[in-house]
């Protein structure tokens, strides 16, 4: 789950617009955090973002798979691959961090990640 300093320094420069981002370690990734909340995943140099009822089908339409942290087992979490249009332009990575941001405010993530196991 391992994510290079180069990468880390993408993201974070592209989501700069959003206020002060900080990347914390975990598990040889990172969480993201904006205002204390966390929103955001960085694991094998792949963005993932804190998804809810009402931003999920967004990911879905647009073909992103849910983070699964352990490849050896069926569980997923509510977090999904930033689509890949969005993660060339700072606009519209913000724009959907923004709602990963008010996703985890509704689920009251200030440091815990809930796993879910798929069918």
């Amino acid at each position: 789950m391992a994510v290079s300093p180069d990468f880390r320094d993408y993201v974070l420069d592209l989501l700069e617009p959003l206020g002060r981002v900080r990347a914390r370690a975990m598990f040889g990734g990172a969480g993201l955090y904006l205002d204390d909340t966390f929103f955001a995943i960085l694991a094998n140099d792949v963005l993932y973002l804190k998804v809810d009822e009402r931003n999920r089908g967004e990911f879905e339409a647009a073909g992103a798979a849910p983070f699964k942290p352990f490849a050896d087992k069926p569980h997923t979490m509510s977090y999904y691959e930033a689509p890949a249009e969005v993660m060339e332009e700072s606009d519209k990575l913000c724009a959907w961090a923004r709602q990963a941001w008010e996703a985890a405010r509704r689920a009251g993530a200030t440091g815990s990640t809930k796993r879910k196991q798929t069918p």
